[in-house]
């Protein structure tokens, strides 16, 4: 374990690739010790902590854990607090997406889509809170800007999200004033894996629909997070809208 308590520690979730991936960047950059979490993805998880441990050494770790199963929780958070000897921050960024069509939605889709998205992030927050409470710490939950303003063919998804937000500005009072708690909600930041998803028209019309008349990218969420993290002392029970004004007009 690192003999060096003062560089804060950051867990995040999903954090192997793509935006997860992205904000761990930003943390590390910004002189955190890192905790990358992965659910599948072992050996872009390992080839991130590696990245970062050239640059730092002993400053970023990975760790799998399935969090659709709550038991996990508290012996996730623990064996970051067993390798870096404290928490200072959790990034509750892994998500499920998928469409689920009203008359078809099933106990599976549930499942997930409630259970990564903001079953997953209460439990683990409600684990981490005791360390967070110790080092004054802090939560960043990643919403959506469908959280407010759904998404047609999404109403499970955009249910979750919106239970997340909820959840937000809810432990922010429960946790305060040791803990502050926020969201960050991107608009068209990445595009789904699946192509099915969002056609080349569809896309063409939301980015259309942006003020700024283009898509944002994971470095626009990863900044936002490392201002909430490092920089916002004062700023709790807030969501910030990373979505290039979309929101401005829905």
């Amino acid at each position: 374990m690192t003999n060096a308590p003062h560089f804060p520690v950051v867990l995040v979730t999903g954090a192997a690739r793509r935006v997860g991936a992205e904000i761990v960047r930003a943390l590390h950059g910004a002189g955190g010790r890192v905790a990358i979490h992965y659910r599948s993805s072992a050996a872009a998880a390992d080839t991130l902590a590696a990245e970062l441990n050239a640059v730092r050494l002993e400053s970023a770790a990975t760790f799998a854990a399935d969090l659709l199963d709550i038991a996990v929780m508290p012996s996730l958070v623990e064996a970051v607090v067993l390798r870096f000897g404290r928490l200072d921050a959790l990034v509750n960024n892994a998500s499920s997406f998928f469409a689920t069509k009203v008359g078809a939605v099933d106990t599976a889709a549930w499942d997930d889509l409630i259970g990564s998205n903001l079953k997953a992030p209460l439990f683990l927050s409600q684990a981490a809170a005791p360390h967070l409470e110790q080092s004054g710490g802090c939560i960043v939950n990643i919403t959506d800007i469908h959280a407010e303003r759904p998404l047609k063919g999404y109403p499970l998804y955009c249910a979750a999200k919106a239970g997340l937000l909820g959840l937000s500005r809810a432990l922010a009072l429960e946790l305060g004033p040791r803990v502050r708690v926020n969201a960050v909600a991107p608009g068209a930041i990445e595009w789904p894996q699946s192509q099915n998803d969002f056609p080349p028209d569809e896309r063409a019309a939301i980015i259309e629909h942006t003020l700024l008349k283009r898509v944002g990218s994971p470095a626009d969420i990863a900044r936002t997070v490392k201002f909430l993290v490092f920089d916002a002392p004062y700023v709790t029970g807030q969501v910030i809208n990373v979505d290039g004004g979309r929101t401005a007009h829905l």
